[in-house]
């Protein structure tokens, strides 16, 4: 019998980065309907959707779904971290609880708040909403259906997705990440830049997400950081047994018990 289980995740990056951590377990991407697991057919809008927050100019938020001969996976994007418990409670109310092996969360660590304070407070948003999550993030109830919340970098540290990818670029692409790092550099130093060019890289990750999609540009001209995150070689081989990839992705087998 197969396996369902369902992640959120913050964006798109981060929905691609769960696709690419569990490739080595033969998963490959849904792309039409009705290739579609039925257990999934109701995370599919059946009518246009009223956009989230009425936001016209917002991507309707349909998961990826990703399957192999035993599983079958929605990772799914909430647009951000405040939709994060929405998202779940909305689409946990569609799903047959009773089939789905494991729920996830996925989302960076705070960089103003202490990431145990942080679980803390998702902790209690989650339980107003009646579920149960474990007492330290990266640990997982044992069900049914599982659930867990993950924080990335690695739980401890303050940090983002984008940490993981700078590990990853230092061992497959070296030589684009210096590169990548003398440009940022180049350009904060750059002083006919004013603070309205540099609103979104002085923000506490803005520095670390310029150099990944720095990379990720020429890597993938034009094309969105997901894109290459799917594409290229980021998340392949070697990379994956980086001690903090390696750990998400135990999470992550554990959680949808993946053999």
């Amino acid at each position: 019998m197969k396996k369902y289980g369902y992640i959120v995740a913050e964006g798109p990056h981060d929905v691609e980065f769960v696709s690419k951590i569990l490739s080595p377990f033969r998963f490959k991407t849904i792309q039409y309907i009705d290739d579609l697991d039925p257990f999934f057919r109701e995370l599919i809008p059946r009518v246009f959707p009223i956009p989230p927050q009425g936001d016209i100019l917002k991507r309707i938020p349909i998961p990826l779904f990703i399957e192999n001969e035993t599983h079958s996976i929605a990772i799914h994007s909430a647009n951000g971290d405040s939709r994060l418990i929405d998202t779940i409670e909305e689409n946990n109310k569609l799903l047959d609880k009773d089939k789905i092996t494991g729920v996830g969360i996925l989302l960076d660590s705070d960089q103003v708040l202490d990431p145990q304070i942080r679980y803390s407070n998702i902790k209690k948003r989650l339980e107003i909403k009646q579920f149960h999550p474990a007492d330290s993030a990266g640990l997982i109830t044992d069900g049914p259906p599982k659930l867990g919340v993950y924080m990335l970098p690695d739980h401890q540290s303050q940090g983002t997705l984008e940490d993981l990818l700078l590990e990853c670029a230092a061992i497959v692409y070296p030589n684009l990440l210096t590169s990548a790092q003398t440009h940022i550099k180049n350009a904060e130093d750059d002083g006919a830049l004013k603070e309205p060019d540099l609103e979104d890289f002085r923000k506490p990750s803005g520095r670390k997400k310029a150099v990944v999609g720095s990379i990720a540009s020429v890597l993938r001209p034009g094309k969105a950081v997901q894109v290459s995150l799917q594409r290229d070689r980021w998340l392949r081989d070697e990379t994956l047994d980086i001690p903090r990839v390696k750990a998400f992705q135990n999470f992550l087998v554990n959680l949808f018990e993946i053999q």
